[in-house]
């Protein structure tokens, strides 16, 4: 996708480099435009480095291009951060005299703007007008938050943080023309958690950073997500709804209260197994003697449940097994994808050093058929890949059903 930053001049300008960078390492092709004052606060070549791309903020380079017009008609999105006060009132009019006003007069892309200014200055009658201006004609606004401002003064007005910026101009995009526009996607992710007592449970390790990186990828393609979260050491990207649970039957519920969804994900490590009877209180060491036992039950199959039901919805399901021989760890991920009933398995290494957390994995995504995809990296490159394969298994499934 092809992304222009704007940046005005404001101090939190420097802020723009994160944003440029990050979107830079999720493939996007960014263009710079800074005003004039932006150049003040962050120099071109850091700009042109972290952009990979050149950089100007002049009307009348590169005019054999029509580059003051042909910049904005090939835009995919525009992300203005900061958007200064002066900024703001030359969009809301129009105004076009430099690169950043031609370039958003010249194109279609959706407009998402990061306010930043003080407190004082964001409160002007004059400036709220220009926001419920840009707002009604489509442009998504971003902030302003509460914080600290330059000159030790604090207050609204501080730019919202860059990720932030990113992730709701990149679900804004999404909507418009990802590959998940208009779908929507349920994903568990985390570990859940069987009490014991009020203070004792039996658990896992997972973090839930795969289902959460997973989330945010189907929120930057475009789909409607719902996170199922049991027990995250996470915190939801936003723009995603979280339904917070802890236990397996929580679990379960929430997901097959949500099973219409054109898209099912259970990235979640559900526990297999509950305690017969929870104790009320806690125990203590006296009554558990030596050498305790515990009674467990069976909990459900979450995934095999949902992969049986009636459904037009694409299952997918996740095994993480500790088989170190590939060729093995693929042949359990087989017998678990026709024992579940998924439409695609996905299959990761895990062990006592590999898998849990913000650590790099590889993955491969099964079908009926084989190996449909293999990636490895961090989890939100091997989540983007997910969601790749889920985007172009679900437009696949849409065009045979509308052959038939």
């Amino acid at each position: 996708m092809r992304v222009v930053v704007g940046i005005s001049g404001g101090i939190a300008a420097y802020k723009a480099a994160l944003a440029i960078r990050e979107l830079v390492q999720a493939g996007h092709d960014v263009h710079v435009v800074p005003t004039a004052s932006a150049l003040r606060f962050v120099g071109r070549p850091t700009l042109e480095a972290l952009s990979r791309n050149p950089v100007t903020d002049e009307v009348f380079d590169d005019v054999a291009a029509v580059r003051h017009v042909a910049l904005g008609q090939s835009a995919d999105l525009i992300v203005v951060l900061p958007a200064t006060a002066n900024t703001l009132a030359k969009l809301a009019t129009g105004l076009a005299d430099d690169l950043l006003g031609t370039t958003v007069l010249a194109s279609r892309a959706p407009l998402v703007l990061a306010p930043a200014m003080h407190t004082e200055m964001w409160e002007q009658p004059a400036v709220q007008a220009n926001v419920r201006t840009l707002a009604e004609r489509g442009a998504t606004i971003v902030g302003p938050v509460a914080g600290a401002l330059t000159g030790g003064d604090a207050g609204l007005g501080r730019m919202a943080e860059p990720s932030e910026v990113v992730a709701a101009a990149l679900a804004v995009a999404g909507r418009a023309s990802g590959p998940l526009a208009g779908r929507t996607l349920v994903v568990a992710a985390g570990g859940t958690r069987e009490p014991i007592d009020p203070v004792r449970f039996l658990g896992n390790r997972s973090s839930g950073a795969m289902g959460v990186a997973i989330a945010a990828a189907a929120r930057d393609a475009g789909a409607e997500v719902t996170l199922v979260g049991a027990n995250l050491q996470r915190p939801a990207p936003s723009g995603v709804a979280l339904v917070e649970v802890e236990t397996t039957e929580q679990l379960r519920a929430a997901m097959h209260e949500r099973a219409a969804a054109d898209v099912l994900v259970m990235a979640a490590a559900v526990a297999d197994y509950r305690v017969d009877e929870v104790a009320d209180a806690k125990r203590s060491k006296a009554s558990w003697g030596e050498r305790p036992t515990i009674a467990l039950v069976q909990n459900p199959d979450v995934l095999a449940e949902l992969a049986a039901a009636p459904r037009s919805s694409l299952v997918v399901g996740f095994a993480a097994e500790t088989e170190q021989d590939d060729d093995a760890l693929l042949a359990r991920g087989t017998a678990k994808l026709a024992r579940k009933g998924a439409d695609l398995l996905v299959v990761n290494r895990v062990g006592h050093d590999e898998g849990f957390g913000d650590v790099d994995t590889r993955v491969r995504v099964l079908d009926a058929s084989g190996v449909v995809a293999d990636a490895a990296g961090s989890k939100a490159s091997v989540a983007r890949a997910i969601v790749e394969t889920i985007a172009r298994r679900t437009a696949a499934r849409s065009t045979s059903e509308g052959d038939a």
